[in-house]
């Protein structure tokens, strides 16, 4: 076991290693497999056949057989500090996982035929049929490790992403003109609580749930022009989908490209068969717009307008005393 984990560590560590120079992108998966599973006829082909199928892809790729028998490792082994780096490990052992999490390595578990009752209890992801899996699903999972946002699709005009941090200055210029919250609730105050906030919607929405409210990026010039995307509002059965388009890029028809696509998306990659939105009564441009979409007006509701009051709180709710209630058309797509 100290001969494997003296490679791991001499992969990780190596400055000499063109695929970790730099940061911010998945360049290796590097597959860690027991020895007797890759004695295995089907495993091993599930094995390579992935190996060669990341590479095609662009990826570096390498494996590596262990000895099942000789993992094991101390207690307060582990590097604790490692610098980040360009690599996914993917292992079929619980305990080599275990063990590439103390030295703060990205990891995947891979479930097959011969492993099926094996833990990965420090494993965020595990993979089944690896065969199957696409190029997009393992960059995906090094990017959740890795605090990069999710780009979740593109149209002709538009990149749909994540949102990050460093997007929250930019909502406060789209949302600074008194137009922008006509018809929906503001930003906090504070553009720390903001910033507070996103972090654990990132966190908590993104990384539980798959799915959130995205920022809308240009094509032609990476500006931020808006977000859109999907929610759950308490209360409600139906996933919701929102949006906001800045006041200088309405008019271009950039909400119906990008939230066509989103429902698209929601059908096709999410399985949603139902969709609602809730539109302001008064906001007839976005009643609209969300009919041509092909949403159908059920019934009028009154929706909390202040959910967390003027200050993050930590999630929590704002005091009844500051509740705020609106208007709203209920509106929903059926696919």
């Amino acid at each position: 076991m100290e001969s494997l984990l003296k490679r791991i560590r001499d992969i990780i560590f190596n400055p000499y290693n063109s695929f970790v120079e730099g940061t911010g992108m998945l360049k290796k998966i590097i597959f860690l497999i027991n020895d007797r599973s890759l004695n295995n006829a089907d495993v091993n082909k599930a094995v390579y056949e992935t190996k060669r199928y990341v590479e095609e892809c662009g990826y570096a790729s390498e494996l590596i057989a262990f000895d099942a028998k000789s993992v094991s490792f101390a207690a307060n082994e582990g590097a604790g500090n490692r610098d980040s780096s360009q690599i996914l490990f993917a292992t079929d052992s619980g305990r080599v996982c275990e063990m590439l999490s103390r030295e703060g390595c990205y990891v995947l578990g891979i479930r097959h035929a011969l492993n099926q009752e094996e833990e990965f209890l420090s494993a965020k992801y595990i993979f089944s049929e690896i065969e199957e899996v696409d190029i997009d699903s393992f960059v995906k999972v090094y990017q959740r490790y890795s605090g990069e946002p999710w780009e979740i699709l593109r149209t002709d005009r538009l990149i749909v992403r994540e949102s990050t941090i460093e997007d929250v200055d930019e909502f406060y210029r789209i949302y600074k003109d008194p137009e922008m919250t006509r018809y929906m609730e503001g930003l906090f105050d504070d553009p720390e609580d903001e910033k507070r906030y996103q972090r654990d919607y990132i966190k908590k929405v993104y990384g539980l749930m798959g799915f959130g409210i995205w920022t809308l990026v240009r094509k032609s010039d990476g500006k931020i022009i808006g977000r859109a995307g999907f929610s759950v509002r308490n209360g409600f059965d139906e996933v919701e989908l929102g949006f906001l388009i800045g006041k200088d890029y309405q008019r271009q028809g950039y909400a119906l490209e990008a939230c066509g696509a989103i429902l698209d998306y929601g059908k096709n990659v999410l399985r949603f068969d139902k969709v609602q939105t809730l539109v302001k009564a008064e906001n007839t441009v976005s009643i609209h717009l969300c009919e041509k979409l092909g949403f159908v007006r059920v019934e009028e509701v009154d929706v909390d307008e202040n959910i967390y009051g003027s200050c993050y709180k930590e999630g929590q709710k704002a005091s009844p005393s500051k509740d705020r209630r609106g208007k709203y058309v209920r509106m929903i797509k059926i696919d």
